[in-house]
């Protein structure tokens, strides 16, 4: 089993940040990358921990650093006492073969030193893209998802990153916004070759296989949440949608659209109710999923 090399493990206690956050320092051992991960313990006697991967652009520190991911994410995740680990993963590597190794040996870490039995992936963008590839790659570590504002096509996607502005979702913004979204598609398509190898047409069998939308069957018995704005320029509705056609036979999935949303318009819904931008919605994901995964019992279950 994959475990992290030369890990170091100490208080992570930068101001601002919550008590008891934690960073390891460690070596991959797919091919000796030093990376890192923040961890926040789990309340006593918990067992059930959160994977929060972090967006494109972004490192492991999202949900402690950006002020409306922690305003909105952290408080229901330390409510429930789970534990909660956001890795860095390499960056944006948009779940490559190595940080699926990578991922494999920090939950294996998680179970030897803290305990942990079921991981809820929880997280947007590409975080939200990588949970579906790795839930697909490794169903047996993946108790929930919660996907917001992802991908399921890989090739396809990288093939939308290279289109040109007059593409779906581009009326959303006005011309600087569309300016910087067509920039950070370009990043990611670039991202993407560089960790995958090559582009799709090169390594076609690779990007398939990291393609939820391809891989179906392995997400049949996993619970997911998936939410995503219908004006998302700049990963398309059209994504998520192909992935609920080939889940058609799943009974844990709600897929909500958001009409006239745009990127970051899933991060906000679906909330508890004092959080959501959405407060006349009475729903949380979080908690759908944890009932579907027959896992939403009190710490005094345990």
């Amino acid at each position: 089993m994959p475990f992290p090399q030369n890990y170091q493990l100490g208080a992570h206690d930068f101001r601002g940040f919550p008590e008891g956050l934690l960073r390891l320092d460690y070596v991959s051992p797919f091919d000796g990358l030093p990376d890192w991960a923040l961890l926040l313990p789990s309340a006593p006697r918990q067992r059930c921990w959160a994977v929060v991967i972090h967006g494109h652009g972004s490192k492991g520190n999202q949900l402690f650093l950006r002020p409306d991911i922690r305003q909105n994410w952290l408080p229901e995740l330390q409510e429930r006492g789970f534990g909660i680990l956001s890795p860095n993963l390499r960056g944006n590597a948009w779940m490559s073969p190595a940080a699926v190794q990578d991922l494999d040996a920090l939950l294996n870490f998680l179970r030897k030193q803290f305990a942990a039995e079921q991981f809820i992936f929880t997280s947007g963008s590409m975080g939200g893209s990588s949970n579906l590839m790795y839930a697909a790659l490794r169903p047996d570590n993946v108790s929930a998802v919660i996907a917001r504002g992802a991908i399921c096509d890989l090739a396809a996607y990288h093939a939308f990153c290279r289109l040109s502005p007059n593409s779906p979702g581009a009326e959303a913004y006005d011309g600087a916004e569309l300016q910087r979204t067509l920039a950070i598609r370009q990043d990611i398509a670039d991202s993407i070759e560089q960790h995958y190898g090559g582009k799709p047409e090169e390594k076609p069998e690779l990007y398939r296989a990291h393609s939820p939308l391809f891989q179906a069957e392995q997400l049949l018995k996993t619970p997911i949440y998936l939410s995503h704005g219908t004006l998302d320029a700049l990963m398309p509705v059209s994504q998520p949608r192909k992935l609920l056609a080939a889940l058609a036979e799943h009974q844990a999935l709600a897929y909500v659209e958001i009409p006239g949303g745009n990127h970051d318009s899933p991060l906000s819904f679906g909330l508890d109710r004092n959080r959501s931008d959405f407060p006349n919605l009475n729903f949380s994901a979080l908690d759908w999923v944890l009932q579907k995964a027959n896992l939403n019992r009190s710490l005094a279950d345990y």
